[in-house]
C-alpha cells in the first residue's frame, strides 16, 4: 500500500479547444504567460488526465515544479471526466490524427514550447507530434512507451482475448501486468469499477480501438528525437519489455532510461516520489530548475534509475553500475548510469 500527502494545485481553468478532428477537453494549471515551457501530458486508454496524473502532480515533492512551470492537461477526445457519449458509428480519429490535434493547443494557448509526458498511449501520440513538430517539444518523458504495432501472433491472441473478455479486462489487462493484478488488487479493483461503470465506456471502447490499430513507429538512430527523452517503465510493467526495446534503438546520447523496482504499469500512481525525483534531474539536464534540492533518491536503498544525461548537455550511455545509497550519500552524477536494487 502506497501512501503519500498531496498538496492542492492552483486553481484549474478547463477549455474546449477546436481542432482539426474535432474539440478536445483540456485542463491549464498556472499561467499561460510564461518563459518557460509548458508541461503538457498525455494519459493512456481506460484513465483521463485527471485519474492518470492528478496523484503525482499534488505529491508533496512535485510542488516545487508545479510552482515553476505551467501544467497543460489534454484528455483525447471523449475521454473527460462527464464526457458524453459518442454516437453509434461515430468515426473515432486515429492515432496520427489526435497527435495532429495538439498543435491546435499550443496555438490557443500561445505556447513556444512543450516537455511532454506520455503514459501508454499517451507516450505514443506524444512520440508522433514531436516527430512531426519537433522545434515545438523541449524534452519527452514517456512512460511504457511501445513504439510497435502487434505481430501476427499477438493479433491472433488479441483476437481471441476480444472474443473472451470484456472491454474493461481488455484494458486492464493493458494497465496493469498478471503479477500486478494479484500483487495490487485494490488498486486494480478501483480502476475496474471505474472503467466498467463509465458512462462513455463507448468512447473508451473507442479510444482503445484506435491505439490498437496504430502504425508502427519508425524509430531509428539516424531518423529520431531531436530533444532529450526519458523512458520509464516499471520492472512489473506490462510494457517493460517494449520499453527494452524502445530504448535500444534510440539515440544514447539524448536518451535516459529509468527502470523503476517494485512499480507496475502505472509508476506515476505508485511511485511518485521516484518519478518526482527523476524528472527533477531530467529538466536540470535541460538547464532548468538547478537550485533544485534533491532528496527522495539520495537517502533512498529502493530504486532502479538508468540515466544517461549530463548536467552540461553532453551526454553518453554509460555501463550500469550496482550502488546502494548509505548513509544520507547523494547520489552519483547524472552523467553516470546508477542502478540500486531494492
Amino acid at each position: 500500500m502506497v501512501v503519500y500527502v498531496c498538496n492542492s494545485l492552483s486553481p484549474s481553468q478547463e477549455h474546449s479547444i477546436e481542432t482539426p478532428h474535432g474539440l478536445l477537453h483540456v485542463t491549464l494549471h498556472g499561467t499561460s504567460n510564461t518563459r518557460r515551457p509548458a508541461i503538457l501530458t498525455f494519459h493512456d486508454v481506460g484513465l483521463d488526465s485527471k485519474s492518470c496524473f492528478s496523484p503525482l502532480f499534488k505529491f508533496e515533492e512535485m510542488q516545487e515544479i508545479v510552482k515553476n512551470f505551467t501544467l497543460v492537461h489534454i484528455d483525447a477526445p471523449g475521454q473527460e471526466e462527464g464526457a458524453t457519449a459518442y454516437p453509434m458509428g461515430y468515426q473515432y480519429p486515429s492515432m496520427e490524427q489526435i497527435a495532429e490535434m495538439i498543435p491546435a493547443v499550443l496555438t490557443y494557448f500561445n505556447f513556444r514550447t512543450v516537455i511532454g509526458i506520455g503514459v501508454g498511449s499517451g507516450s505514443y501520440i506524444l512520440s508522433r507530434f514531436t516527430m512531426t513538430h519537433p522545434d515545438s517539444v523541449e524534452g519527452l518523458v514517456l512512460i511504457n512507451m511501445d513504439p510497435e504495432t502487434r505481430g501476427w501472433m499477438d493479433w491472433a491472441a488479441q483476437k481471441i482475448t476480444t472474443l473472451t473478455s470484456s472491454i474493461t479486462e481488455q484494458i486492464l489487462s493493458h494497465l496493469f501486468s498478471q503479477e500486478e493484478m494479484s500483487a495490487n488488487a485494490d488498486l486494480v479493483r478501483s480502476h475496474r469499477d471505474r472503467i466498467s461503470k463509465a458512462p462513455n465506456l463507448i468512447n473508451i471502447e473507442l479510444f482503445w480501438r484506435s491505439y490498437n490499430s496504430r502504425r508502427d513507429l519508425i524509430i531509428d538512430r539516424n531518423s529520431n528525437f531531436k530533444c532529450p527523452v526519458m523512458l520509464v517503465v516499471g520492472d512489473q510493467a506490462p510494457h517493460e519489455e517494449a520499453a527494452v526495446e524502445c530504448n535500444s534503438k534510440l539515440d544514447p546520447t539524448t536518451t535516459s532510461f529509468l527502470k523503476m523496482a517494485d512499480a507496475g504499469g502505472l509508476p506515476q500512481l505508485t511511485q511518485p516520489s521516484k518519478l518526482t525525483e527523476a524528472f527533477k534531474y531530467f529538466i536540470q539536464g535541460m538547464g532548468y530548475m538547478a537550485s533544485s534540492i534533491m532528496t527522495r533518491l539520495s537517502r533512498s536503498r529502493t530504486a532502479s534509475l538508468s540515466s544517461s544525461y549530463s548536467m552540461d548537455g553532453e551526454r553518453q550511455r554509460s555501463r550500469t553500475l550496482s550502488q546502494s545509497s548509505q548513509g544520507g550519500q547523494m547520489p552519483p552524477s547524472p552523467s553516470h548510469t546508477m542502478e540500486v536494487s531494492c
